[in-house]
């Protein structure tokens, strides 16, 4: 009788010491080429604490073999790979979230690097904070290169848009990001799951899920190295994406409006009436202004990174940040509120069409 009070005590007490084993989890990958970021991926994903989750790998018809990728770490992780037609990362996500087995469904970009804990503290946090959504921050890893090293300062710093990612305290309604955004499987299925927007997909569920009531939150403790761009030309190229992006939102979710969301626009026309005020009226008060936000953002940026060197380039990818970003809002916002143009037809490339 004792041996059996034992028994059933011991049982009572691992299963109350493990409540995050209520929920299980299923991390999906899409992934357009990038071999070897995605063997990054699940290289840190198998050393993870809590083992208990299972990996649905998408390709979006990459050009490029990924399957011997995933085959490498079949011993290592329960991982399931799918090979689809091209048609963006949004619903490539939703093809893996249908095949899923878990109740909270983990998007994450295949240019992310996690923490061993990852899964652990996910697991915590889903049993300790209600929500049906969740997010965490980006950083840059002491391994990347200084210009990655940069490019992440200006997407996750207080002097641009970029602050509200990396910092729950600058947010009142935190919206996750696909770089590291987790969704219970039924709320994402009743909002539809992921849209045909191939940029701008990520908010887009997010302000979905709030239109239906649920709700989303920080976890702090789940941060994840994200590569970003090699390049100022390609992270040009995908600020620029954002901004076009957001008006296109904005007609979608009016509710969620913010005059913020313009604050790059008027960053790059003060800067234009600046040089017009200096040549054409000898004045230097806007352009001085400037120079503040430059020396700002340096000393700033030196203090985060420790790198003189880094901190130099983050001035340079903080101005194409917000330039590029700028211009992107204001062209779309022209298209689609003067001219009166569709979505789908002023930016085709940022739908996907059957």
């Amino acid at each position: 009788m004792f041996n059996i009070f034992l028994f059933k005590y011991s049982t009572l007490k691992h299963y109350t010491l493990k409540p995050s084993n209520l929920s299980t989890i299923s991390i999906i990958i899409a992934i357009y080429n990038r071999k070897e970021e995605l063997f990054e991926l699940l290289n840190s994903l198998s050393l993870q604490t809590d083992k208990e989750f299972e990996v649905i790998v998408v390709d979006d018809g990459s050009p490029v073999h990924l399957r011997p990728t995933t085959d490498l770490f079949a011993d290592s992780l329960k991982i399931d790979f799918y090979r689809k037609e091209n048609s963006g990362p949004g619903l490539s996500r939703n093809y893996g979230a249908r095949r899923a087995k878990g109740d909270w469904l983990i998007f994450v970009d295949s240019d992310v690097i996690v923490e061993n804990d990852y899964v652990e503290n996910i697991k915590k946090n889903i049993v300790e904070i209600p929500c049906e959504a969740f997010g965490g921050a980006d950083k840059a890893h002491k391994g990347f290169n200084l210009m990655q090293k940069a490019i992440s300062y200006s997407m996750t710093s207080v002097f641009t848009t970029g602050g509200i990612r990396g910092n729950k305290k600058a947010v009142t309604k935190f919206q996750p990001r696909s770089f590291s955004m987790g969704v219970k499987k039924s709320a994402f299925l009743e909002v539809g799951g992921f849209s045909e927007m191939r940029i701008g997909e990520d908010p887009d569920l997010s302000m979905k899920l709030w239109e239906k009531g649920f709700t989303t939150a920080f976890f702090d403790d789940i941060g994840v190295y994200h590569k970003r761009r090699v390049d100022f030309g390609k992270f040009s190229k995908q600020v620029y994406q954002f901004g076009c992006a957001r008006p296109i939102l904005n007609q979608r979710h009016p509710d969620y409006v913010k005059i913020s969301f313009a604050f790059p626009t008027f960053f790059l026309l003060g800067y234009v009436l600046g040089f017009i005020d200096y040549f054409w009226f000898h004045r230097g008060l806007i352009l001085g202004f400037y120079g503040m936000y430059t020396f700002l953002v340096f000393f700033h940026a030196l203090y985060k990174t420790r790198n003189i060197s880094t901190a130099a380039m983050a001035i340079t990818a903080t101005y194409i940040q917000m330039f590029s970003y700028g211009y992107g809002f204001l062209k779309s916002w022209v298209l689609l509120n003067i001219f009166r143009q569709k979505p789908e037809e002023a930016f085709p490339s940022h739908f996907h069409r059957p």
